[in-house]
């Protein structure tokens, strides 16, 4: 017998391909790109055995720059070329690229049913809270008073709010991240480890429709905004000078001051990555009295939907031949012996 060579770990330019990489100067998602990109390699993912799949949008593109298998589908169904995909391979590492209209506007029944059924794959959702590829038309995360050429007097629509759809939708892992944050590849690993539909929305600068939409919390000036989750660490921010409790009486977190690093004094909760509770109450504080909750807010892994359709599929073929003729003629059937007509 001859020995198998263990194949070499892959490098960052093993996922980058020859195609010029076609999105406006300063835009996040170059940052997105090159952040997976130089994950794969420290996951162990291999280009022969990965698939991204997109819908239409500025984020969309991603499959065309990176050295794997691809598809550049059409609005809002990446889920359900996905779903094709897995079912068919289930060995394939499927990862789904899409925008915030994308996704949540024509694509948002796609969306909602690919996280109930809990498909194995990642969900990056790249939110810029605007239509881009369109030149600038407000979005389904548009903020109220968001002005573009669709909303010259400001949008009235209230904008939806990613992981909390995600949440309602029954996904079992949700995350935040931000496009140029050196926290990103931390959190495409955890999508990656976790078995089901894992959600990440991506906070992602649109430098010439919508710029600075999220500086309040994005700029290094603003950091202290930012509160990024760990598994079992307290919730802090704002340099560990401030957290999150709970307030009993009214069921929902409040912010408390921490002194000199007491903050189990403060009564600050532990984060709880597995309570779907918590996930809720964290993407649903409004931002300004409350910090951006970043990093894997949820993440409570269930029996995913191809692992349940191929056990399907194996005990419905238990016992039996593989007969086309005889699924053909089952059932009611006939013989058509009389001659037609003469014209």
């Amino acid at each position: 017998m001859n020995d198998m060579t263990p194949p070499q770990k892959s490098l960052p330019k093993d996922w980058e391909t020859d195609q010029e990489v076609r999105w406006c100067p300063g835009c996040g998602d170059y940052a997105i790109l090159k952040a997976v990109q130089r994950t794969m390699p420290e996951i162990g993912a291999r280009p022969e055995n990965t698939v991204f799949v997109s819908g239409i949008g500025c984020s969309s593109r991603f499959p065309y720059y990176m050295e794997t298998y691809g598809f550049h589908t059409i609005h809002g169904r990446a889920p359900a070329v996905a779903t094709g995909v897995k079912l068919a391979n289930p060995e394939l590492d499927v990862w789904i690229i899409t925008g915030d209209g994308d996704a949540l506007s024509i694509g948002g029944n796609h969306t909602m049913h690919l996280l109930r059924r809990n498909l194995n794959c990642q969900v990056l959702l790249f939110n810029n809270e605007i239509y881009g590829l369109t030149k600038g038309q407000y979005s389904p995360t548009s903020r109220v008073g968001t002005r573009s050429p669709s909303t010259p007097f400001g949008s009235v629509d209230r904008p939806a709010a990613p992981c909390a759809f995600a949440l309602g939708s029954g996904a079992r892992f949700v995350a935040r991240g931000i496009d140029v944050h050196k926290n990103l590849p931390m959190v495409l690993k955890a999508a990656y480890a976790h078995q089901g539909a894992a959600f990440i929305e991506i906070f992602q600068n649109c430098i010439v429709y919508n710029d600075d939409v999220f500086a309040a919390f994005t700029e290094k000036a603003n950091a202290g905004n930012q509160m990024w989750v760990t598994h079992g660490e307290p919730l802090l921010f704002a340099g560990g000078t401030k957290g999150l409790a709970m307030d009993i009486n009214r069921l929902m977190l409040k912010v408390v001051d921490v002194t000199d690093g007491d903050w189990q004094g403060a009564g600050v909760a532990v984060h709880d990555q597995t309570n779907r509770g918590l996930a809720h109450m964290l993407v649903e504080m409004p931002f300004g009295a409350f910090p951006m909750a970043l990093g894997v807010l949820y993440d409570d892994p269930a029996p995913t939907f191809d692992s349940a359709v191929i056990a399907q599929n194996k005990a419905a073929a238990h016992g039996k031949k593989p007969d086309l003729q005889k699924l053909l003629s089952q059932g009611q059937t006939w013989m058509v012996e009389k001659q037609p007509h003469v014209i």
